[in-house]
């Protein structure tokens, strides 16, 4: 690229003074015959391999001694300091840091002065030498050649004090990574914990499917969809909102287990609790019920949290939570009963459970159905305090159209959800597979929707017509993933646990994280 190019691009970018003197080194590199950003690396061994290396050479070593075999470690440049005519440098990689000593007479004049002076935070470099071990007890590399992987236009943000500002961690969550040692081992966690859960399943003979994002009709839950239009088929699809009736479509087609852990989307506030884009476990198991699912939930939750904390305890917010099975139970009713001397089965219409809640002291909106008050209620006066896991079971038939009766008390359904930490993490029913029972609750639906309820369900006939070829007894769970991680990972609020949250949209500034500084001893 022609200087000439360079500067116009930096311009039209509107590059720092800073910025502009990290892409002059990118053309110096250039001029002396070395590609700044090469295809490939050679590197032979990763930081945390080069430190076992010298571990299990080390006691064959004599004092000051240093490895025969020359390796090859790459990384991105996270200290340097210049003394006289040696540079240490910290390189760091995926599983640590390693240090480099950089002397000018093993390197070079030439080579040493480009180390030197076109080096910088941030830039990935790739050196090769041998390891020995300093006077200090660091396991170090003695540098023999030294290259550039990748110039960083951009110094890393400030390494003492990390990225401090909350938006732009979320906005720049590169730098954020780059600087936040505990944010990049929250993701870790995060890993494991979903492998941790499709070990489980899997174990269990669950078989994990793929369904749907974009579809016709949006269903198996209680919110508004975002809707977008399919230009080929000329019509309206929405971005799913759950996968439970097409999860259930699999098991009348005649897989007994299925799971799927994929991403849902509801176009709702946005909370400590709540993002637009989430990720949801569903599972299902034929010839269950919610009993059966209860002992799965427990089960699988404690072997997420051994899988990370080696155990069942753990702590979320200054509070010790233990997950050993098996749960206390609590209804729904007595639950809220109990937190506020509201009885919903005493108030069988709107208007009165409305002024009964506000009596007790609830904040909800008026015009709010009577399903959406039951939940109100449970939210103000119950989830708050379930801090140690508890499930809630038996809600009301108006609050769950796609749960199963109760034998002996059909106002209510076999469902439970499963509290842990002040704040619910899943929701499960006995499966309703009776399809006329099933037609007639998304009718009622139809009149909330009608009502303006903008969370209740659409009027799904195929889902009725494939309950009608005979769906077997089950039992299901959807797990927000999300809010498991938060507790297992003690983070507050979800956006900390999702690598890049939703935002609204701003101008970018390039290099706006606060920026780290080369220290070097002698002020060069």
């Amino acid at each position: 690229m022609e200087r000439e190019s360079t500067d116009t691009l930096a311009d039209s970018l509107g590059l720092s003074e800073l910025q502009k003197i990290r892409l002059r080194k990118v053309d110096q590199f250039r001029e002396l015959g070395v590609e700044p950003y090469p295809t490939r690396t050679r590197r032979t061994h990763t930081t945390g391999e080069a430190r076992a290396r010298w571990y299990s050479i080390e006691k064959d070593q004599n004092d000051g001694g240093h490895d025969s075999e020359e390796i090859t470690v790459a990384g991105r440049v996270v200290s340097r300091r210049h003394q006289g005519k040696t540079l240490f440098a910290h390189i760091h990689d995926g599983e640590g840091e390693l240090q480099l000593y950089i002397r000018r007479d093993v390197l070079g004049d030439e080579n040493y002065e480009r180390a030197l002076r076109l080096f910088d935070l941030g830039d990935f470099a790739q050196a090769s030498g041998n390891l020995f071990m300093t006077r200090s007890g660091e396991v170090s590399l003695h540098v023999r050649d030294l290259q550039m992987l990748s110039k960083a236009l951009n110094a890393p943000p400030e390494k003492w004090h990390g990225l401090q500002d909350v938006e732009t961690r979320y906005r720049q969550r590169y730098a954020d990574l780059i600087s936040n040692a505990q944010v990049r081992a929250v993701f870790v966690m995060r890993s494991r914990i979903v492998t941790a859960i499709r070990q489980f399943l899997d174990g269990r003979g669950y078989m994990e499917v793929e369904t749907p994002t974009l579809q016709p009709l949006y269903g198996g839950a209680a919110a508004r969809p975002f809707i977008t239009h399919h230009n080929a088929l000329d019509q309206p699809f929405y971005l799913r909102i759950a996968d439970e009736l097409y999860l259930k479509r699999c098991m009348v087609g005649g897989f007994e287990k299925v799971y799927e852990i994929t991403k849902d989307f509801r176009n709702e506030g946005i909370d400590r609790n709540h993002s637009p884009e989430f990720t949801m476990l569903e599972f299902y198991e034929s010839f269950g019920d919610y009993e059966r699912m209860m002992e799965t939930v427990e089960q699988l939750v404690l072997h997420a949290t051994r899988a990370v904390h080696g155990g069942p305890v753990f702590t979320y917010q200054g509070q010790e939570i233990d997950v050993t099975p098996p749960w206390p139970r609590k209804t729904l009713r007595d639950a809220i009963r109990e937190a506020s001397g509201v009885d919903y089965v005493a108030h069988p219409d709107q208007a009165g459970l409305m002024s009964a809640a506000r009596a007790a002291g609830a904040d909800i909106e008026e015009g709010t159905v009577w399903p959406r008050i039951v939940d109100e209620m449970l939210k103000q006066f119950v989830r708050p305090y379930l801090i140690q896991p508890m499930f809630l079971i038996d809600y009301p038939v108006e609050l769950s159209p796609l749960a199963k009766r109760k034998p002996g008390d059909p106002t209510h359904v076999e469902r439970f959800q499963p509290y842990v930490g002040g704040g619910e993490i899943g929701n499960a029913f006995t499966e309703l597979n009776d399809p006329m029972d099933q037609y007639a609750r998304f009718l009622e639906q139809k009149k909330d929707l009608d009502a303006g309820d903008l969370d209740a369900m659409q009027l799904d006939l195929d889902f009725i017509n494939a309950l009608m070829y005979g769906m077997p007894p089950a039992g299901g769970v959807g797990m927000g993933i999300d809010r498991l991680v938060m507790l297992l990972t003690d983070q507050s609020t979800i956006r900390d646990v999702i690598l890049f949250p939703a935002m609204r949209n701003l101008p970018t500034v390039i290099g706006s994280a606060p920026a780290a500084e080369d220290v070097l001893a002698d002020g060069n």
